[in-house]
């Protein structure tokens, strides 16, 4: 079995023995739950302290790669700029549907009052900091203290700040404190990997809590939950189809034909690598030259995952209005910056690690709790499988979008062709 359903088998068993001891012998949940919450309680523990270290490695080497790249020539650049550009029109499409979506079709007010009684080791939730107070405390005094306290914000402002220093170095230190933070980003992620092994056990510990406290409902608020982060995914999917029409001037029918392969090798795989070879022939049919889709595919899978803010960030708002947190207009602001950024560093992970690298900076931002990812993750494999339909989906539309424009400003570069002799003005 895979990683993943490992995963999701635990949290279905953890479910159904919590509702059945609570069904069968209700005398004994509280045993039960003092023993399994503990364990849970721990194993999230262990997930969370590779956060940090985790996220700023990342950043660190993800805009080191992304400095590279774009000085890789002049289409690298293009592409760059398109995707972050792309990944901040993510992380706001969540940022106005996720809400809209919870105000039309909300979680069911009992089954969030089951949950957030069975969470009991969700931490309190701050009162929010007025706006002055709060742009006025994201520029860390103390990087160490802000670290300690899961300061996400403060954190990735260091940490870019940081890591654009780096880009201004001799290419000799650059490059060493690029490997040092390559070596620490392997070395968390084998941290995370251990973590991740024993994740049935802690999710199953987790889920007979939750079973037993909240009883069936929480079935259908998993159910939910998967609905709603999956539809900002598909939202955000539905973009390549006007992007291919409209910016690089293709047929819906032609463009849709072309990426159906890749599609086909992401829902199987989960895996924009794996995807690769599909998106590169699909992009070859559209007309785009090889020369073309042999620099912004692989750099499309390096650095670019379009789903990713909106999904990350979707999942975020849900957990803070399941627990009641208040989301200001400034506050989602907030949450598409660290989204959009984040983005970035979690690329080319796998789905179960960048879930929780990603979502929780984005996450401790707006307030919300982090407990609830440990058993969130666990259903991941819907949602999962459509980030990545989305990612490729994006990947060639982008690829076609760079071709076109790239083919015309060559056109607009290129010297006028001479004219006859006699052919000159009046």
């Amino acid at each position: 079995m895979t990683q993943a359903s490992r995963i999701l088998v635990a949290l279905l068993a953890g479910l159904f023995a919590g509702i059945a001891l609570a069904a069968l012998a209700p005398a004994a949940v509280p045993g039960a739950t003092a023993v399994a919450e503990p364990v849970g309680t721990a194993w999230l523990h262990a997930l969370q302290m590779t956060i940090v270290p985790l996220v700023v490695a990342l950043l660190v080497t993800g805009v080191a790669a992304t400095a590279e790249a774009a000085r890789a020539g002049r289409l690298a650049g293009r592409a760059i700029a398109l995707y972050v550009t792309l990944l901040a029109v993510s992380a706001g499409i969540a940022a106005l549907l996720t809400p809209l979506i919870l105000s039309i079709v909300p979680l069911p007010a009992a089954s969030a009052d089951a949950l957030r009684r069975a969470l009991s080791t969700a931490e309190a939730i701050p009162p929010v900091a007025p706006l002055g107070e709060f742009f006025a405390g994201i520029v860390p005094t103390n990087i160490v203290k802000a670290a300690a306290e899961n300061s996400f914000l403060s954190i990735i402002i260091f940490t870019l700040i940081f890591a654009f220093a780096i880009a201004r170095i001799g290419a000799e230190e650059r490059a060493l404190l690029t490997r040092f933070f390559t070596a620490l980003r392997d070395a968390m992620l084998v941290v995370i990997d251990w973590v991740l092994w024993i994740a049935p056990v802690g999710v199953f510990a987790l889920a007979l809590v939750v079973g037993a406290r909240a009883g069936t409902g929480a079935f259908g608020a998993l159910v939910h939950y998967i609905l709603v982060v999956s539809g900002v995914g598909v939202a955000v999917t539905l973009i390549a189809y006007p992007l291919a029409l409209l910016g690089a001037r293709l047929r819906l029918a032609d463009f849709a034909r072309a990426a159906l392969p890749a599609q086909a090798v992401a829902i199987s795989t989960q895996s924009s690598l794996a995807s690769l070879p599909a998106m590169v022939e699909g992009s070859r049919t559209l007309g785009v030259p090889v020369a073309t889709a042999g620099v912004t595919l692989p750099l499309a899978v390096a650095i670019f995952r379009a789903t990713g803010p909106a999904m990350n960030l979707a999942v975020a708002i849900y957990v803070a209005t399941w627990f009641g947190v208040p989301l200001s207009p400034a506050t989602l602001a907030v949450g598409v910056v660290v989204a959009t950024l984040t983005s970035l560093g979690s690329v080319s992970l796998p789905g179960t690690v960048s879930y929780v690298s990603a979502i929780a900076p984005i996450a401790g931002t707006i307030g919300a709790p982090l407990a609830p990812l440990g058993l969130l993750v666990a259903v991941e494999t819907i949602p999962d499988i459509v980030r990545t339909v989305g990612n490729v989906t994006m990947d060639i539309a982008t690829t076609a979008f760079l071709s076109r424009r790239g083919a015309r400003l060559e056109d607009d570069a290129a010297p006028p062709p001479d004219l006859p002799a006699d052919a000159g003005g009046a």
